[in-house]
């Protein structure tokens, strides 16, 4: 499963270099939240509205891959609504990142969610259409 957490681009770059990712959301870490904040596919941008829009330093939307993390992941109501988010309840490792986006004005309109999710499909259908194309050149060569 696909997960979203907005980050400050300073404090991705950090944890490329150190290895981990421990910032639970802007001006909070993971020791003093006690988990990362992260959001579904539906839910990041009402994320960046809500908490981001008077954060003046570059951001990017991290999508994470459930299954790459050593952490666990939980969906929890938060105070004050019914929705639930997903929490990360420890660090996130660089290598469970599977995407990075910038988030500056520009790139958000052109770089929807949805051209994102129609892009993910396009190169998985890509993916699948290649292997199948080798398979099948395979069986081929093989047949008497």
């Amino acid at each position: 499963m696909k997960i979203f957490h907005i980050a400050t681009a300073a404090d991705w770059a950090a944890a490329q270099a150190s290895g981990s990712y421990t910032t639970s959301t802007i001006g909070r870490t993971l020791v003093e939240e006690g988990f990362i904040h992260a959001s579904r596919a539906d839910q990041w941008q009402g994320v960046r509205e809500r908490f981001y829009a008077d954060v003046t330093e570059p951001l990017v939307l991290l999508m994470i891959e459930t299954d790459r993390l050593s952490s666990p992941v939980v969906e929890e109501t938060v105070p004050d609504s019914t929705e639930t988010f997903p929490h990360v309840y420890g660090p996130i490792e660089p290598a469970a990142v599977v995407r990075v986006l910038p988030l500056d004005r520009a790139v958000v309109g052109d770089e929807s969610f949805s051209r994102l999710f129609l892009g993910e499909v396009a190169r998985r259908i890509g993916l699948s259409v290649i292997a199948l194309t080798t398979l099948l050149g395979a069986c081929a060569s093989t047949s008497p």
